[in-house]
């Protein structure tokens, strides 16, 4: 878990120092807005602000995490923070109504005020107008912090009154080294870290037993469709099996989608560039066209469109095999 400003300056170096430049010298803006994709540290950075602002026995930059306020803040129970999330698909124009009407209660506790909203660019019209209006005459004990991973869709007039920290695509082989240091092998590390830029997410993923089994299911299948014709409609039973959920086969189609990526490497002798490693060999022995593998690999990103379509997933799945099949 991170939860010290030095690990989240180790995720995002520049953005995060310049934070702790501010806090350090004591030049806090009102509003900010911390753009960036998921899983870069954003919410972690929020919180750790949150905390720099709001601890009573603070070190520097650095909060005490000890004390009674980072406690709460950590338990989720400090009125003095307050958390703004979609309440469904957008924050609506009552959740920040409600937030103004919290902060300007008289029983607060005396202190700095800070409001987090997460996907601030999920804000209906009205919610944004009225975010503004309270932007606009802003208070000095209070500081709002938005997060946003589409930064364009956010009014300009918010944007302009806040202090813009973009937050940069996590490094594959910084979110690799992570995941590593946790214990988690080689071959499930540089997976995961291809599927998500989040190292929480990527942890998840590597210490559930079916993303295992998940990986080694997708190497079967290509073994399969190139090798071993004869088991392919055994491996599909298992693939419906395993992969019932729509997320979860559309996590199966983004492995496939690399498997065939790494056998494009292979033939550019770019082998550096293998996902799946381990199956280098295997890779070398087939016999594939590099037109059959862009041919495979169209065909599976449109299977993946047409699964979003709603159209049948296990429908969609035996008629990408039989493509798969054909070349």
């Amino acid at each position: 878990m991170i939860n010290t400003w030095e690990q989240l300056s180790a995720i995002q170096p520049i953005g995060v120092k310049m934070l702790m430049n501010s806090i350090a010298k004591e030049r806090i803006s009102h509003a900010y807005l911390l753009e960036g994709g998921k899983g870069t540290g954003k919410f972690a950075t929020a919180i750790q602000m949150a905390k720099s602002f709001l601890c009573s026995q603070r070190n520097g930059v650095e909060p005490c995490h000890v004390c009674t306020n980072c406690r709460r803040i950590d338990s989720g129970n400090y009125p003095n923070l307050h958390i703004v999330k979609p309440d469904g698909l957008s924050i609506k124009k009552q959740q920040i109504h409600d937030l103004q009407e919290e902060f300007s209660k008289t029983g607060l506790e005396a202190n700095k005020k800070v409001y987090i909203i997460e996907h601030a660019d999920r804000m209906t019209a009205n919610a944004a107008n009225t975010l503004l209006k309270f932007l606009e005459e802003p208070s000095s004990d209070t500081t709002a912090i938005l997060l946003t991973e589409q930064s364009h869709q956010i009014l300009n007039t918010i944007l302009s009154r806040c202090q813009v920290v973009t937050f940069r695509p996590l490094p594959t082989e910084s979110l690799i080294k992570r995941l590593k240091e946790e214990g988690i092998t080689v071959s499930l590390s540089t997976l995961a870290a291809q599927l998500t830029n989040s190292f929480e997410e990527a942890l998840l993923m590597c210490n559930d037993e079916w993303f295992a089994q998940a990986r080694a299911l997708v190497i079967k299948l290509c073994e399969a469709l190139e090798k071993d014709k004869a088991s392919i409609f055994f491996v599909q039973e298992k693939w419906g099996k395993h992969f019932g959920e729509k997320e979860q086969l559309q996590q199966g189609l983004d492995m496939l989608l690399l498997i065939y990526k790494d056998l494009l490497y292979v033939q550019l002798g770019e082998e550096d560039r293998l996902v799946f490693h381990e199956q280098k060999e295997m890779f070398e022995s087939f016999s594939y066209a590099q037109k059959r593998i862009v041919s495979a690999l169209f065909n599976i990103l449109e299977a993946k469109n047409r699964i979003n379509a709603n159209v049948n997933a296990q429908l969609v799945f035996e008629q990408l095999v039989l493509r798969l099949q054909e070349g």
